[in-house]
């Protein structure tokens, strides 16, 4: 006889908020680990694929309908004992976007990911992997673009490095690097003086899907 095991989804969504790397968590309000924090996510529905699940918990459990997050499989986790209760197979997902408003659903809130010591289930093992992804996606990847807004200034994305890496960096080596590195950066045009001195340059992400050369956190600034 196969066994039937639920499938779920549970999402990493991260973003920065307040100049901190956050994670959306909500609440348990029952039991098994009630009251610690859990990673938003649902069963598999029988008559979707694994993307559509994606999305519609974001939507519905998350509470962020229509929010611009990048999703992507991160990875599924599998182990015997990783639910109390029943063998529970889960696949997640890394989403990532700018400063997202609160969520519409009740118990969810963004915490920074240095208060989330202790998480329901095995949510904290899977959202450092997903941190992990993220830190090593910026280094080959446009993806810190995804924590910006359409228009932002190269100090913008420097931030960004600065805390999804946990790291300083200096300003002239990071401009001269994401400046250089083919179609990671696109000129609007405009400019900006919201962070006080000259005007700086608006850009929009660019085209390139790898960074050519990459940002790699290992290399001296």
């Amino acid at each position: 006889m196969v066994p039937s095991i639920p499938v779920s989804v549970d999402l990493v969504v991260l973003t920065v908020r307040n100049q901190a790397l956050s994670a959306l968590v909500w609440r348990r309000d029952n039991p098994p680990f009630l009251r610690r924090w859990s990673l938003p996510g649902g069963f598999i529905h029988l008559d979707e694929d694994l993307p559509a699940a994606a999305h519609r918990i974001l939507a519905e459990r998350a509470g962020l309908p229509g929010a611009p997050v990048h999703l992507e499989q991160l990875q599924t986790y599998g182990y015997p004992d990783r639910d109390p209760r029943q063998r529970v197979l889960s696949v997640a997902y890394l989403g990532l976007a700018p400063d997202l408003p609160a969520s519409e659903k009740a118990h969810m809130s963004w915490q920074s990911i240095g208060s989330l010591t202790v998480m329901a289930f095995d949510h904290r093992r899977i959202m450092l992997d997903g941190i992990e992804r993220a830190r090593g996606k910026l280094e080959y990847t446009p993806l810190g673009a995804a924590f910006c807004p359409p228009e932002f200034t190269v100090a913008d994305l420097r931030r960004v490095y600065e805390i999804v890496w946990g790291r300083s960096l200096d300003p002239r080596n990071f401009h001269r690097k994401v400046t250089k590195a083919e179609g990671f950066l696109l000129e609007t045009g405009g400019t900006t003086t919201r962070d006080g001195g000259r005007p700086a340059k608006l850009y929009r992400r660019g085209p390139a899907e790898l960074l050519h050369p990459p940002m790699l956190r290992s290399l001296k600034e």
